[in-house]
């Protein structure tokens, strides 16, 4: 399973949300995204999803199929609850996995499908959210193989001329250098100085770690051919925005960034 060259790659970003067909379409009106695909896979717990690239990124909408369920639980929490999951991209997981039992941390699930493999962290012992370390044969190719898009063939859903990038992630924390400390170790990476708050690069994103009320991942970053155009179609489907923010998409705020 060992890649010639080791990486880890913040690839998905997994956000929950109570109405997926109400959430897709304020996403794809919003930034001019494209459906890429919709797992049958993630049903299994009681969810349904669609994927969507932004850059050669994703972002997920997942919504409970029931009651009864984490993600149900996790979409009550309000419009403010941050993200449901951080999905990280590596060439084996099995250290990632040994890591966490190390540290205490708690497996939550196993994942094997067609040569698709990974674990996802208990989202307790995460702390901000819930974190899983994957691989897919021949991902180290970005516009390759990818089994959470279908394996091959989503690429058709690129506007890189749209969405060029999603750079960073902002976390929050009664003590944002505990969690980031908690990260680091749970990651197998430094920390960094970003702006006087601890960060976390790996690659296509940073993580910044900044002082809030609760512990989650709040923010994303996304580069966009026309930030301006974007806050006025969000602002147009009922959403509050600021000068370079739109406010609880998602359960998460969006930082709009210029493409250079």
């Amino acid at each position: 399973m060992t890649a010639s060259t080791p990486y880890l790659r913040l690839r998905q970003i997994c956000l929950a949300v109570p109405d997926l067909d109400a959430a897709t379409a304020d996403l794809e009106a919003i930034f001019g995204v494209a459906l890429a695909y919709r797992d049958p896979h993630v049903e299994r717990w009681g969810v349904r999803n669609a994927l969507y690239p932004f850059g050669l990124s994703f972002v997920e909408l997942v919504a409970p199929m029931s009651a009864d369920t984490s993600a149900a639980r996790f979409v009550a929490r309000g419009a403010a609850r941050g993200a449901y999951m951080a999905i990280f991209n590596c060439d084996d997981p099995a250290p990632f996995r040994e890591r966490a039992r190390a540290l205490g941390i708690r497996i939550a699930a196993e994942l094997a499908h067609e040569g698709f493999a990974g674990i996802q962290l208990h989202p307790r012992d995460g702390r901000a959210t819930m974190i899983e370390f994957d691989h897919t044969p021949g991902e180290e190719d970005l516009r390759g193989t990818y089994f959470p898009a279908g394996g091959t063939g989503w690429t058709h859903a690129l506007r890189l001329d749209r969405v060029a990038a999603l750079p960073e992630v902002e976390l929050t924390s009664p003590d944002p250098a505990g969690l980031a400390a908690h990260w680091s170790r749970i990651i197998g990476r430094g920390l960094v100085d970003a702006g006087g708050a601890p960060a976390i690069d790996v690659d296509l994103c940073r993580m910044r770690f900044v002082p809030g009320a609760a512990e989650a991942l709040t923010a994303l970053t996304v580069v966009v051919d026309s930030p301006a155009q974007v806050l006025e179609r969000a602002a147009a489907r009922g959403y509050a925005v600021s000068a370079d923010r739109i406010r609880a998409l998602g359960g998460v705020d969006w930082r709009l960034r210029a493409s250079e």
